[in-house]
């Protein structure tokens, strides 16, 4: 797989929601928090702003710790509920298990990340079930401690509010804390058409990796705590990870901002349904095969050989032939537009000819 060109046209770039830029809305906001003297270390105005919103959307008071990346919000996030003789249960295909570089062992001190399996790359209830009571209570072994789901998955599906409360309540009738990975909360939040309550506390969640970045926002993610215990040490682990910003001014304006009005769920409405109209698109163009239809903004589906070369030589940028021979990988943001998709369409019928 040839690297893609350092600079890609925002039409033609599709290999992660990563690569779309900032809303302008928050831009705005960062270069507004540059103004004026405020005191350090989050106790500013638009960090107390950004508490307040988020407890709004929550429906309940919670404590939230803006970090800069989304393996910092994972690493730290597991960490203040699994010990480091503990384990995490996630999927296979998590973002933990395949794309942090070991920072959830690194920051729980040790701890053992084990896979469920399951469909849809969404764990299954019965390999959790046996999973969470593996060798309990044996000195020699990691003890299940924390469960982590992704909410979307990485391969774009979305787990249901009765799948999630399932998953919850196996994890803590054995005694393990909850963490959902939302990397594309707003993603999954837009297909459910739920809130972020039902989705998350009222499901079971005790902590969350709130995701940004991926539909709006520069530089900022957070955590969010909804068992208060948490708080201390996630705080001083915070700190000591050095995600404790001194000017955590411009996260929170980010943050702030990105909840303002809706934005962050008009962003994600806006990559949802692009990438079901790519996906309308590519159904009717003989051989190219869908794995399945998107429930969030990524889209897996096998093209022919000559069809990915042809699009790659036309300067699309996306991930191929990174898990099996012929599979593509399109992911859409909320900077895409109807036409941006319907250009790819037409790109991968021409090269289909």
């Amino acid at each position: 797989m040839s690297p893609a060109p350092a600079v890609i046209p925002s039409g033609r770039a599709f290999i992660s929601d990563n690569m779309a830029g900032a809303s302008p809305q928050i831009a705005r906001a960062v270069a507004d928090a540059a103004a004026g003297q405020v005191l350090p270390y989050g106790n500013d105005p638009c960090t107390d702003s950004a508490r307040r919103r988020f407890g709004e959307i929550f429906e309940r008071d919670v404590d939230v710790f803006p970090v800069s990346t989304g393996s910092a919000a994972n690493g730290l996030s597991l960490a203040a509920i699994t010990p480091p003789w503990g384990s995490v249960l996630s999927h296979p295909d998590s973002h933990i298990n395949h794309d942090e570089c070991g920072a959830p062992e690194f920051f729980t001190g040790g701890a053992k990340l084990i896979g469920v399996p399951g469909p849809d790359s969404k764990i299954d209830p019965d390999a959790l079930q046996k999973a969470v009571r593996r060798r309990t209570g044996d000195v020699h072994s990691v003890q299940p401690s924390a469960m982590s789901i992704s909410q979307a998955t990485e391969s774009g599906s979305v787990y249901t509010l009765e799948e999630i409360r399932r998953l919850s309540a196996i994890a803590k009738d054995a005694g393990l804390r909850v963490h959902m990975d939302g990397a594309r909360f707003a993603n999954a939040l837009d297909h459910l058409n739920t809130t972020p309550a039902e989705m998350t506390w009222k499901a079971g969640i005790d902590i969350l990796s709130f995701g940004a970045t991926k539909n709006g926002s520069m530089t900022a993610d957070a955590i969010i705590s909804f068992d208060p215990a948490l708080a201390t040490e996630l705080a001083f682990r915070t700190k000591r990870a050095g995600q404790l910003s001194s000017k955590m001014r411009f996260h929170t304006a980010q943050l702030d901002t990105y909840l303002t009005d809706d934005l962050w769920l008009h962003n994600a409405r806006q990559a949802n349904a692009m990438a079901t109209r790519l996906a309308d698109g590519l159904k009717a163009i003989p051989g190219t095969n869908l794995l399945a239809t998107p429930q969030a903004n990524i889209l897996f589906c096998r093209l022919p050989q000559h069809v990915t070369e042809g699009l790659l030589a036309e300067g699309y940028a996306f991930y191929h032939d990174r898990w099996e021979p012929g599979t593509v990988r399109f992911v859409t943001a909320f900077s895409h537009t109807p036409q941006d998709i319907d250009q790819l369409i037409d790109a991968v019928n021409r090269h289909s000819q």
